[in-house]
């Protein structure tokens, strides 16, 4: 696409999200409901007929959660905390995998206490002391309490120079087949608890672009080390399933991926579901891979306040850092109008933001400036509600669980 046909498509964008919110002022979030569908479309066709489990914290507005599970293709929520596990179940949510470890002993309290909710919830375990905990905190008396559904999971980190380098992030201390069978059949041998998953999430390729504009050669190392890293996984991955099932053999799911590698971990035949969220919304973390390319869903808009000069006008606030190593990439990005980028020297701002560029001269104080946020969810922790736009106009208005009254991290 020319330049010139770039700037006229953002304008074309632009212009639509200004009429559509034009009777309302920023600060403010919206969802695009035809690029949030295209993108939920694509993650379907990408993962090759298995289900979808929803990852909740790159969503976080139960409106579109539910909205997104109306669509065939997918099927149950992957969450952040037990707290939340446990609002979605009593929401109505009735199959909710908790994606990491808990020490909520309260929610354990509960979780161990409701049958509905230990029916509908599946917790993550990876080490003994995480089962006494729940053991500790299931109510008094004869019977102690629900059936808890565990979950294990295998760490996914790529391992160099025999063992000595690690690419990929410290989750699980499961690695081998034999550990996680022997906690499998730590679990099994033990009252009140049954394991029904195993789930393996394999960040260092589903969430690291491979095609990062202007640096070829990273781009080709990065591609060089998710092929082998796949590889490598696919195979061990096997290996733990096969070691589980024999202890488990009505193991009810084996989950992986994630948004960037949806299409790599569906064609693994241990593989029975796929989780995947930032993939919705496509913030500008996932603009890098040469796999997929989807459509920017959820944007935020940030007022006009001040013109300090010619080139520069200072939007309110804006300062919204993603979570993750600290960098540039964290800082969410000036999208349209096109052609504006913050000053180095003072960035995304707390309550201000300069932005320099040309476009700054075409601007008005009141005008809007839209942003993307550079990971997905953290997004609804800013704002109480979503507006939803189809076309040119606002169809409705959500809650985000910020909205509702949950901060649950």
């Amino acid at each position: 696409m020319s330049q010139y046909r770039a700037d006229a498509y953002a304008d074309t964008v632009r212009h639509g999200y200004d009429r559509a919110t034009a009777h309302l002022d920023a600060p403010l979030a919206v969802v695009d409901l035809a690029a949030f569908d295209a993108n939920a479309a694509d993650l379907v066709r990408r993962s090759r007929g298995k289900p979808i489990r929803v990852a909740s914290k790159s969503v976080r507005c139960r409106a579109l959660l539910e909205r997104v599970l109306a669509r065939d293709g997918f099927a149950g929520i992957m969450s952040f905390t037990l707290a939340e596990s446990l609002w979605l179940a009593r929401s109505g949510f009735g199959d909710v995998l908790l994606a990491y470890p808990s020490a909520d002993r309260a929610g354990f309290a509960e979780l161990t206490s409701d049958a509905e909710q230990a029916a509908a919830v599946t917790v993550m375990v990876d080490d003994p002391a995480q089962l006494d905990l729940i053991d500790a905190a299931r109510p008094a008396g004869t019977g102690r309490g629900e059936e808890v559904r565990v979950c294990l999971e295998l760490d996914t980190s790529y391992r160099l120079v025999g063992g000595r380098m690690r690419i990929g992030a410290r989750r699980s201390p499961l690695r081998e087949p034999a550990q996680l069978a022997a906690l499998a059949r730590m679990v099994a041998r033990r009252p009140g608890f049954r394991l029904v998953g195993l789930m393996a999430y394999e960040g260092h390729v589903a969430g690291v672009g491979d095609e990062v504009a202007g640096k070829p050669v990273f781009s080709r190392a990065i591609r060089l080390m998710q092929a082998a890293a796949r590889k490598e996984l696919a195979q061990r991955r096997w290996e733990a399933v096969r070691a589980v099932r024999a202890v488990a053999p009505r193991l009810e799911f084996v989950n992986g991926g994630g948004t960037g590698s949806v299409q790599h971990t569906a064609a693994e035949a241990a593989i029975t579901e796929i989780a995947a969220g930032s993939g919705l919304y496509v913030p500008r973390l996932f603009d890098n891979f040469r796999s997929f390319s989807g459509r920017p869903a959820a944007l935020f808009a940030q007022p006009v306040v001040r013109r300090p000069g010619p080139g520069v006008v200072t939007v309110l606030g804006g300062g919204y850092p993603a979570s993750g190593a600290a960098g540039a990439d964290r800082l969410p990005e000036p999208y349209l109008p096109a052609g504006l980028r913050y000053d180095p020297q003072e960035g995304a701002g707390e309550v201000q933001t300069p932005l320099l560029g040309a476009a700054a001269d075409r601007l008005s104080v009141g005008d809007k400036v839209w942003f993307r946020h550079a990971k997905a969810g953290e997004l609804c922790e800013r704002f109480t509600e979503l507006q939803l736009v189809d076309g040119e106009r606002v169809v409705g208005t959500v809650p985000t669980y910020r909205g509702e009254g949950h901060t649950f991290l």
